[in-house]
């Protein structure tokens, strides 16, 4: 009797038509496709159940259970036969589960494609029992779900918590008092939408939309790895911001980031833009294999890009065939070769960017760049029309030489060193590069000293300390031979030449170390008093390495040991440290009325220059010098500007494609089969007329026949604003990714969203401004009992803020937060020695000023040590792609909002605000305070709680006036002396109460 009853209650729990994709596809998934499914691998015998032919030809006959090899194994009670075994640690199958496969079974077995892989076809909008409640498409899907369901919609929420909410959600901040008041006065019919466009319009709505984009590229001001030092990626990030902002559409959005370099003419932005691709981690530690990592790398790319843009564990093929879903070892490879052809040598620069790069100028540089070229143009049409002029008169002077002229060199004008016959030199001090009027060159410098050396080995010259390996510049003797060391960070960012001579003892020298900024290993070189050394350098190495633009080696005395790294960048690192500007030619041996002796035409370009300049310094007219100085000074003006701008590593092609093959178990080492490039036969069609490179790519991607982007991107959306998708597993729209809760819903808006041309703008209006967004999110008991999750969408969404959102609003509370949009990442507070604890090195430099209050999305992230408040509050790692948003509740999230600097300061401004701007009751005061952080009045019984509690606060803190001075001591703005400091800590205390309580954290 209780089985019959037990069974009764459960048919009655079934749907009336199971469905293979909904019921059936989850079980076999989850339960089956290990011994059963698409890795042959693992298959344990012929039978598939992701295969209709296979499942019906041995385990399924379709309307008899009863005859069903499936259902008889499922059932059996013998330990051998049951299915599934229980040695493989799955467990047995529900009641539930049993029976939705009996009766799909019974109805004929009927098999589908998995969903997510069939292109949305556009459904009607249902009918439903309420034709007035649907302020658009979206409820109608929503409203015939509940009323199968026996549900019925929430009311609408009050006017401030809508307002609250559309605020938060659009922009990331809260609206302001002003704002509100604006709202609940508006009682017009449009007074809701006026408010979402004036939200989209705001350039806060880029800075909230790019929070979450910069989790799923896992973008990070650092590599990653053992070093983690800082790259720089942040104009990347601003380009992401601008295209939100300008609604860029969503296909031309994704083409620009996966194949921006290879449009006709890009445009520096879209160039910018492929950086989508460049921001995994990259590691530039000594003893790394470079061609494993550069297999990573293009690992990362291949398993963000479908994450982000398919919605699909495409990474799970790297070692084997998928085990759940349609997707062969080989088609991973095949997707890998679109990323696998740039010029990615796989040791990254430990410091800073690493090629491919371009210089990344923001709008208001690009100006300043445009004003300088011209300046620069104009010089250098005034000088060319000077040319004869010049070289009339200095033939007539270079004629008129009768005696040797003075000993002079470029490097005598330096103009750090003395004349070489000032005895009063010492050779004491480092000599930087000198006059930088002599040319404008930032690729090219020298180095230039005077020096004695009276023993084999010792330091001559040194900016740090008095040993062999010093940071900085230094001029070495090691026995006896000459070294230039320039040092950032010794054995991985150092460049060290050595003479091959010894260095004559007890006798003054001049010596020089240039770079001429080409990429040959000639471009380094010693000179001794005017004239070339030879020097010891690996020049095999170094030739192919400045080709690639990767750290080169360079052979150094002491043996294999000394072998140190550095690279052409980190040159340039150090000429930007010293005197930029510098030529690259020191004095020859040949003097100078021999040169003048010689004809134009047999003298070297050395020699050419090397008179010219001396004419030009010495002997010529002054409108000649001035004309040549007007000339170098913009040269230099511009390039040192241009050098001051950042780079952004980007995607380039290389002409010739390199060869991709698929890896033995994803071993870089092991390679298999030849592949060309390709995408999933399971999905659609690669466009005919498409190249089959990343571009093509790209237009497969944003093909309207592609059954993924459109559905992956607007469940994405909807997460923003419901903490879930309508596919909740996000980041997997495959046959372990969980069931649509309204795949009907999901369909209308991928093809709304493709039919508007890809408006994301227009994507997020339609859902803030249906009736199932602006619902209350209060709850009943019933509801809660029957849908824990709101994932029928009977209430309005209630979840806390993200990360970001929690520090942003306290500063906007406050009156602290600075509307910067863009630039550079800043350092705001953060708990001293935490780098030096979790990643070694440098302790955290912070900020100061007006940095310490930008949005938290500038917030510098470190891969090895992350901003940690954000973290407490679930922020992403930034490590690997992360497109599922996750909320967790721990107690450190309320001591955070307690005790953290941020926080605590941001109390003390609010109260400040509070006491200067609001009436002069306290009661008055604290309903401000209130309205501000929740854009509400506190009820009675709230304000009585607030009331007690700033008297309490009033008593302690003016019982002990040195304990609130102490209190507001916290963080570096300053506290207003006009305040008294007992009435301002209370104030501040009962602030503090404010920011943290669940209401204002909760976005409701």
């Amino acid at each position: 009797m209780t089985s019959t009853i037990l069974f009764v209650a459960l048919a009655a729990v079934l749907p009336p038509t199971v469905e293979f994709n909904r019921d059936i596809r989850p079980i076999f998934s989850d339960r089956c496709y290990t011994c059963h499914g698409p890795d042959p691998g693992n298959r344990k015998t012929k039978l598939r159940f992701d295969v209709e032919a296979s499942a019906k030809a041995i385990a399924i006959v379709p309307g008899d259970p009863a005859k069903s090899e499936l259902y008889l194994r499922i059932t059996s009670k013998d330990p051998v036969r049951h299915m599934p075994p229980a040695y493989l640690g799955h467990a047995a199958l529900s009641e539930r589960e049993i029976d939705l496969l009996r009766r799909w079974i019974e109805q004929g077995a009927p098999w589908q494609k998995h969903w997510s892989f069939i292109p949305p076809q556009r459904p009607p909008l249902p009918q439903i029992s309420d034709a007035s409640w649907p302020r658009n498409g979206v409820d109608h899907f929503v409203l015939k779900r509940l009323d199968r369901e026996g549900l019925k919609p929430s009311p609408e929420a009050d006017r401030a918590t809508l307002i609250r909410r559309v605020g938060l959600d659009l922009t990331g901040l809260p609206p302001t008092p002003a704002e509100v008041d604006a709202f609940l006065a508006d009682t017009s019919p449009a007074a809701y939408e006026k408010v979402v466009d004036r939200l989209l319009a705001s350039p806060r709505y880029g800075e909230r939309m790019a929070a979450r984009w910069l989790d799923a590229a896992r973008y990070a001001d650092t590599n990653g790895y053992q070093t983690d030092a800082e790259r720089f990626m942040w104009r990347w990030r601003d380009w992401v911001i601008q295209a939100f902002n300008r609604n860029l559409r969503f296909d031309q959005f994704t083409l620009e980031q996966i194949a921006g370099d290879l449009l006709p003419n890009p445009t520096l932005e879209q160039r910018i833009a492929t950086g989508f691709s460049r921001n995994h981690r990259g590691n530039g530690e000594g003893g790394i294999i470079p061609e494993e990592y550069a297999v990573e790398y293009v690992v990362d790319r291949v398993e963000t890009t479908s994450t982000v843009f398919l919605g699909l564990t495409l990474g799970c093929a790297r070692c084997h065939d998928h085990k759940y879903d349609p997707l062969a070892q080989k088609e991973f490879y095949q997707v890998f070769a679109y990323f696998n052809n740039i010029p990615d040598r796989g040791r990254y620069n430990k410091y800073g960017n690493t090629a491919p790069i371009v210089k990344a100028p923001t709008p208001d540089q690009q100006a300043r760049l445009a004003t300088l070229d011209k300046a620069q143009a104009a010089a250098e049409s005034a000088w060319t029309q000077l040319q004869p002029e010049l070289a009339r008169a200095q033939r007539a002077w270079e004629q008129s030489i009768r005696a040797p002229l003075p000993p002079w060199s470029l490097s005598s004008n330096l103009a750090l060193h003395k004349p070489l016959d000032d005895p009063s030199f010492d050779g004491k001090r480092v000599v930087e590069a000198g006059n930088a009027a002599n040319f404008g060159f930032y690729d090219k410098f020298t180095l230039a000293a005077r020096i004695r050396a009276t023993a084999a080995t010792g330091a001559i010259l040194t900016r740090a300390e008095d040993v062999p390996e010093p940071s900085g510049l230094s001029f070495y003797l090691q026995d006896g031979k000459l070294q230039v060391n320039l040092v950032a960070r010794w054995l991985d960012d150092a460049l060290r030449v050595e003479t091959a001579d010894p260095l004559p003892l007890n006798e003054w020298h001049h010596v020089a170390m240039t770079y001429d900024g080409s990429r040959e290993a000639s471009g380094v070189q010693i000179y001794l008093n005017g004239r070339p050394q030879r020097i010891k350098v690996n020049l095999d190495e170094l030739n192919q390495n400045f080709a690639a633009k990767q750290p080169l080696r360079i052979g150094a005395g002491g043996g294999p040991e000394n072998r140190f790294r550095g690279s052409l960048d980190d040159v340039r690192v150090y000429n930007t440290a010293l005197t930029p500007g510098q030529l690259a030619i020191v004095a020859e041996g040949l003097p100078l009325h021999e040169i003048a002796a010689l004809a134009p035409d047999r003298r070297t370009k050395p020699q050419a220059e090397k008179i010219q300049l001396y004419y030009l310094e010495k002997e010529a007219p002054a409108h000649l010098r001035d004309a040549w100085q007007r000339l170098v000074a913009a040269r230099h003006e511009r390039d040192q500007f241009y050098e001051s701008i950042t780079t952004v590593m980007v995607m380039e092609e290389i002409p010739n494609p390199k060869e991709t093959f698929t890896l033995i178990r994803g071993a870089y080492d092991r390679p298999g089969e030849k592949v060309s490039r390709g995408t999933p036969a399971a999905l659609h069609p690669f466009p005919a007329d498409a190249p089959n490179n990343r571009m093509g790519f790209a237009r497969w991607l944003i093909d309207p026949a592609n059954p993924l982007t459109a559905r992956v991107a607007v469940n994405r959306s909807w997460q923003l604003y419901f903490g879930a998708g309508l596919v909740r597993s996000v980041e997997d729209f495959g046959s372990q990714g969980e069931w649509p809760s309204h795949p009907d819903l999901l369909d209308w808006l991928a093809t709304e969203f493709v039919r508007t041309g890809w408006d994301v703008k227009g994507l997020q209006k339609l859902i803030v401004t249906s009736a199932t967004y602006r619902q209350s999110s209060k709850v009943t008991p019933d509801l809660i009992r029957r849908d824990p999750d709101n994932r029928l969408l009977a209430r309005g969404p209630r979840v806390r803020l993200p990360a970001e959102m929690v520090r942003d609003q306290a500063l906007a509370i406050s009156g602290l937060l600075v509307e910067k949009v863009g630039g550079p990442s800043v350092k705001p507070y953060q708990p001293a020695g935490l780098w030096k604890e979790l990643a070694g090195g440098q302790d955290y430099p912070q900020d100061h000023g007006e940095n310490l209050y930008r949005r938290s999305i500038y917030t510098y992230w470190k891969r090895a040590a992350p901003p940690p408040s954000l973290m407490n509050f679930d922020a992403a790692g930034r490590e690997a792609c992360v497109v599922r948003e996750t909320r967790t509740n721990t107690p450190l999230q309320a001591l955070n909002l307690m005790n953290d600097v941020t926080f605590l300061e941001a109390a003390r401004a609010l109260a400040q605000r509070v006491l200067r701007e609001s009436g002069t009751t306290q009661a008055d005061r604290l309903a401000y305070a209130f309205r501000l952080a929740t854009s509400r009045r506190p009820k009675p019984a709230e304000t009585d709680l607030l009331l007690t509690g700033l008297r309490h606060y009033l008593d302690r803190y003016q019982t002990d006036p040195a304990a609130a001075v102490k209190f507001l001591s916290v963080g570096e703005y300053p506290r207003d002396d006009k305040l008294d400091p007992s009435e301002l800590a209370a104030y501040t205390a009962v602030a503090s109460l404010i920011l943290n309580l669940d209401e204002v954290v909760t976005r409701q």
